[in-house]
């Protein structure tokens, strides 16, 4: 009975586990989707959409009357003017209470105008987080497809190791029967150390792309963690013209800097505000009662009642002038009206530049791939063909190894051209969506 708990435990901790094991290798789209989630930039960013819509409740609750209540209580004590002019010792108090109330009627348009910029900010701040996010996910992109390469780079290292290592065998038995001179083998052994550290150095690069991309994603790497490789696909290569017209219309940078300028053109018009008169509504009512000691005095209730006052009153204020502040706030509104189309124009020479040096590495990639590939048949054939050469013994060592060279450096050539070719062109259908 005791085992056969035991097997059930054992069979249960397996299940529970395996969904552990299959999350450790990651696919592209889950690195993206949980940087997307977790990383501290965006979160940073949504944050501070946060905060602007704060920024337009605020505005817009500046319409709201102000009411407040207020009460006192006083004590005087030693001489004091009296009624006769004369002084005398008086202990007086005195109580206050009331409420007052303001209403705003009209505020020079600063509410209306407050309340279109804070929105538009809003607009600003919220099409900035979305290019934050467009920002991690190609990050996220290239270190995931630089894992990638580092390990398929890792591969080729090794396939030359194993050559290497065959040929130093293959060499001991021809230099037993005596048909190459001890030096070969000493070059086959050098080959086989330089290998080793080629696949080391390999090693190191593969370890390090894959923490680079745990960093990115900001998750602990403790060494379980690993990526699935993605299916081999020939992405299209959008046209450039195409790219740049649907960036123009849909890119988040672009289009936050295009609010923020028009942000910066309403600020200016909320500072023109400041010449504009204002008008408020102000009413009150209050009571009080008053002790003196020495005096007849009306008792509390009675005193509260006939103390009872009532006011209200209209409030104009007309800007006549105010120190330049006014004048200045609009000049500053104007600098800053002026910096965010330069901004705006910024940002679209920087994505252009970004486009169109991706269209060009792309195309550049493309056809780096396609003459490789024939450099990697070619090299193949002629290093096969010098292996041949080699063993009958019409080749020496030296020629061996350069056609062992020139393959490998044609298989490192493609693999490269080919991450290359598959990084540019999913940045280029990142911007084009």
């Amino acid at each position: 009975m005791k085992s056969k708990i035991i097997i059930v435990l054992i069979a249960s901790l397996s299940v529970l586990y395996a969904p552990v094991q299959a999350q450790r290798a990651w696919s592209l789209d889950s690195c993206i989707s949980y940087a997307l989630t977790h990383n501290v930039e965006i979160r940073q960013r949504i944050n501070a959409a946060r905060q602007g819509e704060m920024a337009v409740r605020e505005a817009k609750d500046r319409v709201l009357p102000n009411l407040s209540g207020y009460g006192s209580q006083n004590f005087s004590f030693g001489r004091g003017l009296t009624a006769d002019n004369t002084y005398a010792n008086r202990n007086t108090s005195s109580f206050s209470v009331g409420a007052q109330l303001s209403v705003p009627l009209f505020q020079g348009l600063r509410v209306v105008r407050s309340v279109k910029y804070s929105e538009t900010s809003l607009k600003a701040l919220v099409e900035q987080s979305e290019a934050v996010k467009d920002d991690v996910s190609i990050n996220v992109m290239a270190a995931f497809l630089q894992a990638l390469y580092a390990r398929e780079a890792l591969g080729v290292a090794r396939m030359s190791l194993g050559v290497s290592k065959d040929e130093l065998r293959r060499r001991e038995i021809l230099l037993d029967a005596g048909k190459i001179p001890e030096l070969d083998l000493f070059e086959a052994r050098a080959q086989v150390s330089r290998d080793e550290l080629a696949v080391v150095n390999a090693e190191n690069d593969s370890v390090l792309a894959l923490l680079d991309l745990s960093n990115l994603l900001d998750i602990e790497n403790d060494g379980s963690f690993d990526i699935i490789p993605l299916e081999e696909e020939y992405l299209p290569i959008p046209p450039l013209d195409e790219v740049w017209t649907n960036m123009q219309m849909a890119n988040h940078s672009l289009r936050a800097a295009a609010i923020r300028r028009q942000a910066a053109g309403e600020n200016v018009e909320v500072a023109k505000t400041g010449y504009i008169p204002t008008l408020s509504f102000n009413a009150g009512i209050g009571t009080s009662y008053y002790k003196t000691s020495g005096l007849s005095n009306e008792a509390f209730g009675p005193q509260m009642r006939h103390n009872f006052s009532k006011s209200f009153g209209f409030s104009l204020n007309i800007p006549i002038f105010d120190g330049f502040s006014t004048r200045n706030s609009i000049y500053r509104a104007r600098l800053d009206r002026l910096n965010a189309e330069l901004d705006l124009d910024n940002t679209r020479q920087q994505l252009y530049k970004a486009v169109s040096t991706a269209h060009a590495q792309a195309k550049a990639a493309f056809s780096k791939e396609i003459a490789s590939q024939s450099a990697v048949e070619n090299t193949k054939a002629a290093f096969d063909a010098m292996t041949v050469k080699y063993d009958n013994g019409r080749a020496n060592a030296t020629e061996y190894e350069k056609a062992k060279a020139d393959y490998i450096n044609a298989l490192a050539d493609r693999l490269q051209a080919r991450y290359e070719r598959q990084l540019r062109t999913r940045i280029l259908l990142h911007y084009n969506q």
